[in-house]
Formats: structure tokens, C-alpha cells, sequence
């Protein structure tokens, strides 16, 4: 692991809160909203407003250590903030235990779904988790941007990629889109149904251009190569030092888009997965292919430009265990 700044190191304590003030030597103001959530405000006019998750699954580390040296370097003053910024280190005890998740995946409690969970700690969390999002977007004055970083369980075809939460009667942004491919993202999936992820619930309430990005495999702390996630790290200093400063234009022939088809539910223990262990993510399904069946539910592959996505069969019935995509285009 690299050198935990101040900031991690305070947020994984067992006994740090939230209403804790530090003046930082860069002259701003860090505030503890909650345990592990942190707001700096440079206090200018129409301020973008970004809030940054990341362990939302607890294993997914090199996102945390991305956003940890990224608060450290405002807070020394080596990197300007001219954002209003909200860090949220999401699932702690999950990022203090080397887990993923310890009671449900939290990135399913979310849109008011951890009502259904209440007795979970991860529900009590994604619920104050939900009400911190609300406050911050509600004092925007300009734009509202929720990037929610995560690594991933398996390899990928495309290794970083993005997901568009499901926008109803909105539309995509292309300039979003623009700055996601100058990240280095290489694909995006445009998510075709609500969902109960932390992206889609600040999308959805409060209508802030959010995405998960995935940004590569899921190492524990230690085992990370930073170098790969430069890109992304690179594009959120520009966007919280110089959020003015211009984008290159959306090349949409360079950024493979997908929409997601249909999801693979894990209805029953009889549920099977007929994919390899090591299947890797966007890994094309040759047409009539048997993808999984539970009892008599068969999905089967059609057309032979369908795409796997998220398998994991090792989820509790009724969860998915995987989405089937397609290619797409933007209207």
C-alpha cells in the first residue's frame, strides 16, 4: 500500500466521527461530514460540485488510494481546488476487513433499496450515504458530478470502462462522454433500466451526470500498479484544479458504446452459470450459446454481437449474476 495520507488514515479509525474541522496548510478547510466523508470548499462562485466514492466494495482498493492522494496533494497545496469537493470513503469496516462486502453488496442498497435490509450496517450506511449525496447536491451552484470508482473482480476486454446509469427522460452528455474517453475509459456501458447502484440513485435524485467507472482488476492494498490508473487520476486533478479548461471533442468511433440487454437473475441455488471461472468481462457470446439456466429459465445467446458482463454466480437468489449487453449508439 502506498503511504496513507492523514485523510485514510483518519477515516479508517475505529473511533473517528464526523463534526471534526482541519485546517489544512494549503489555507482551505477539510470538514468531516460523517465518519469517512469528507467536504473541502473553496468557497467560490458557481463552483462545480464533485463528489468521489470509493470503496463501496471494500477489496476495490487502488480507487482509495487514487482519491487518498489526490485529498493529500489539496490539502499540501501541491494541487489547487477550485471544486467543491465531497470525498466519501463508502464501506469502511468492509476496506478495514479486506472484503468485498460483509453483509450485502452495498452497491445494491442504494435508490432506498437498503430499506428492504434495514437491519444491515451496509444499509444504515448507504442510507446515510444517500442523505450526505442530497445535502451536497442541494448547495450546488453550478454542475453536479458523481464519479463513483471501483475496480473490478475479473479481467475485462475493455480493462477500464464506464457506466452510464439509466437517464429516463434525460439525455446523454456528450461532453461527459468527451471527458470519460480523455480518462482513458475505453468503453461504456449505457445502462438501460434503473438499478440500485450509488450512480443511478444521485443520477436519478438529483440529477447529476454520475458514472461507476470501472478502472481495472480488484488487488488488495499493496498489490496495486498506480501507473495504470493515471489516466483517470490525471482527469480528475484537471477537473478539480481547472474545471474550465477544455475537453477534446467525443471521437465516438473510439469509444465502443453498449447498452445493456437483459439481466442473468439468480432466482434459485439451482442457478448455473455456463462460462468459464476466468471469463473475462465483455467477452462476446457466440450466437445460440447456452449462457446460464435456473430450472426451467434458459438464456441463450442471439445474434452473436452480445457481450457478457459481471458474471458472478456466487451471488445470494435474487440478486444478478450477470447483464448480457449489445452494441449501441446515442440517439
Amino acid at each position: 500500500m502506498t503511504q496513507a495520507s492523514r485523510f485514510l488514515q483518519h477515516a479508517l479509525h475505529p473511533d473517528a466521527g464526523a463534526d471534526a474541522s482541519w485546517p489544512l496548510p494549503s489555507g482551505l478547510q477539510a470538514r468531516w461530514v460523517a465518519a469517512g466523508c469528507v467536504e473541502i470548499d473553496p468557497g467560490l462562485p458557481q463552483a462545480d460540485s464533485v463528489l468521489l466514492s470509493c470503496g463501496v466494495h471494500g477489496n476495490e482498493t487502488a480507487p482509495i488510494e487514487v482519491a487518498d492522494a489526490i485529498l493529500a496533494d489539496i490539502a499540501d497545496g501541491a494541487l489547487a481546488l477550485n471544486c467543491r469537493l465531497l470525498v466519501m470513503f463508502a464501506n469502511i469496516e468492509a476496506i478495514r476487513a479486506g472484503e468485498r462486502y460483509l453483509g450485502y453488496d452495498m452497491n445494491r442498497l442504494f435508490n432506498g433499496a437498503h430499506a428492504k435490509h434495514a437491519d444491515l450496517a451496509e444499509s444504515r450506511r448507504a442510507a446515510e450515504l444517500e442523505v450526505l449525496a442530497g445535502r451536497f447536491f442541494a448547495q450546488a451552484r453550478a454542475r453536479k458530478l458523481h464519479y463513483d470508482l471501483h475496480t473490478a473482480i475479473r479481467g475485462s476486454a475493455f480493462e477500464k470502462f464506464a457506466i452510464y446509469p439509466y437517464l429516463h427522460e434525460r439525455v446523454h452528455n456528450r461532453q461527459q462522454l468527451a471527458w470519460l474517453q480523455q480518462s482513458g475509459i475505453e468503453a461504456v456501458l449505457l445502462h438501460s433500466q434503473p438499478a440500485n447502484t450509488f450512480s443511478y440513485h444521485t443520477s436519478r435524485r438529483f440529477e447529476a451526470d454520475a458514472f461507476t467507472l470501472e478502472l481495472g482488476k480488484a488487488r488488495p492494498f499493496g498489490q496495486n500498479d498506480l501507473a495504470r490508473f493515471a489516466g483517470i487520476d490525471q482527469a480528475l486533478r484537471r477537473l478539480l484544479s481547472a474545471p474550465a479548461s477544455g475537453v477534446p471533442a467525443l471521437q465516438p468511433d473510439a469509444l465502443p458504446l453498449f447498452r445493456a440487454k437483459y439481466d442473468l437473475v439468480k432466482r434459485s441455488e439451482h442457478f448455473r452459470l455456463h462460462l468459464a471461472d476466468d471469463v473475462e468481462n465483455f467477452t462476446r457470446l457466440p450466437d445460440g450459446m447456452l449462457i446460464a439456466e435456473d430450472g426451467d429459465t434458459r438464456y441463450l445467446a442471439t445474434g452473436g454481437e452480445e457481450r457478457i458482463l459481471f458474471p458472478n454466480p456466487a451471488v445470494k437468489p435474487g440478486l444478478r449474476a450477470g447483464i448480457v449487453v449489445e452494441p449501441a449508439r446515442l440517439d
